[in-house]
């Protein structure tokens, strides 16, 4: 299970690869870790003018004003949304839908949840941007909150055990 900072980052990617390719994305991983702290939401939160400007200069990154600014004010949501009690983690995992039959072949993969649009408008009203839908259950499906491997697919078993345990984890606590 991811913690605050890996949901963070994977909102972001999400959100810095709409438009692109994953592979421009995951290539520049590490430069956005570099140029986003790490995704330390409190450190990005404290990001300002200065700090947008250098990251449009930073070739490194994907340098999109709106993407950026974007990823700011998506560390000052989990900032606000920790210190009202609801840490992103929490959020996230009440979101997860009901685990359902496994996808037989690609037309049983769906882009939006019921969930993931709860899950969008709930980040939207903590103030952030560039979480729609489907970026949002994109997000959940790299966090591992979703399984959408095919059922032939030799990883499912293995992502199943994984959320079952990390299902496990949060209602033991």
């Amino acid at each position: 299970m991811l913690d605050e900072r890996g949901l963070l980052e994977r909102l972001c990617l999400e959100g810095f690869q709409s438009g692109l390719s994953w592979l421009t994305i995951l290539r520049k991983r590490e430069n956005f870790r570099a140029a986003f702290a790490a995704f330390d939401p409190d450190q990005v939160a404290r990001f300002g003018k200065r700090d947008v400007e250098r990251l449009l200069g930073d070739a490194g990154i994907v340098r999109h004003r709106g993407k950026i600014e974007a990823a700011i004010a998506n560390a000052r949501g989990t900032v606000a949304l920790r210190e009202q009690g609801t840490p992103l983690p929490e959020l996230v995992w009440t979101h997860r839908p009901k685990p359902k039959r496994a996808p037989r072949g690609p037309g049983d993969w769906v882009a939006t949840t019921p969930e993931s649009v709860a899950l969008s408008k709930t980040l939207k009203r903590a103030g952030f941007r560039f979480v729609g839908p489907t970026t949002v259950y994109a997000a959940m499906q790299a966090c591992g909150v979703v399984n959408d491997h095919l059922a032939s697919c030799f990883v499912r078993a293995d992502v199943d055990a994984a959320i079952a345990a990390a299902v496990a984890n949060r209602e033991s606590r």
